[in-house]
């Protein structure tokens, strides 16, 4: 049964909160974070900090676990793949949550064949979930699903704790791809909830918002680059 509007935003906002919480967002000072993607950007957030945290990640899980019911169907999964090296711990997490067989994808070949990227037990046809930890401009995750395509693996949806979702060449890269995305939050998730907790002052919440809203505009002000390369 698909989600409702007021569930997917609860699941956002708290979500946002409990990441907030745990110091995963971090701003910048006078210099601003580069991304891997090259953008420079005035916050930057870890979420690999929540393998630390083990009752706020069993409500993230909890929460992943939904949205993979709802929206892509268990029934329609017969495993679930972590992406080298950040999504390893989420799809191992959400593999025993849910009981799928679980592997991991590597970010280069090890070995000879087809399936030399692919680490436990794979097989052409499988029908596969890639985790991760968050996605920026989706790149990676074009990569690390079309290595699985080479294998003869089924993938066709990527679910991540967050998403930064700022990118319009990102959504239309990955739907060419034909990959939907799945996250629990994303950064107006986190910009709209640290305005209502008042997480930050003002003027570094401006400062962000300046950037999500001209993410490449900001970036190439900035010394970081100034469009996506796929």
């Amino acid at each position: 049964m698909p989600l409702t509007a007021e569930t997917r935003r609860d699941i956002a906002s708290r979500t946002a909160r409990l990441l907030l919480q745990i110091g995963a967002v971090d701003i910048a000072g006078d210099r601003p974070f580069i991304l891997s993607s090259g953008v420079a950007s005035p916050v930057y957030i870890n979420v690999r900090r929540v393998i630390s945290h083990p009752a706020i990640r069993e409500k993230l899980m909890h929460f992943a676990a939904e949205i993979l019911d709802a929206e892509i169907g268990r029934d329609r999964i017969d495993a679930i793949a972590g992406a080298e090296t950040a999504g390893i711990p989420f799809a191992a997490f959400l593999a025993m949550r849910t009981g799928l067989p679980m592997q991991y994808v590597r970010k280069r070949a090890q070995g000879f064949g087809p399936g030399a990227m692919i680490e436990g037990d794979s097989h052409p046809g499988q029908r596969v979930l890639l985790v991760e930890d968050l996605t920026t401009d989706g790149a990676s995750k074009i990569r690390f699903c079309e290595a699985m395509r080479a294998a003869g693996v089924e993938v066709s949806d990527v679910l991540m704790l967050f998403q930064y979702d700022i990118f319009p060449e990102s959504r239309a890269a990955l739907r060419a791809h034909g990959l939907r995305l799945h996250a629990l939050a994303t950064w107006a998730d986190i910009l709209r909830v640290a305005r209502t907790d008042a997480t930050f002052d003002p003027c570094r919440l401006d400062r962000i918002e300046a950037f999500l809203n001209a993410p490449l505009l900001w970036s190439a002000a900035h010394g970081g680059a100034s469009r996506l390369t796929f």
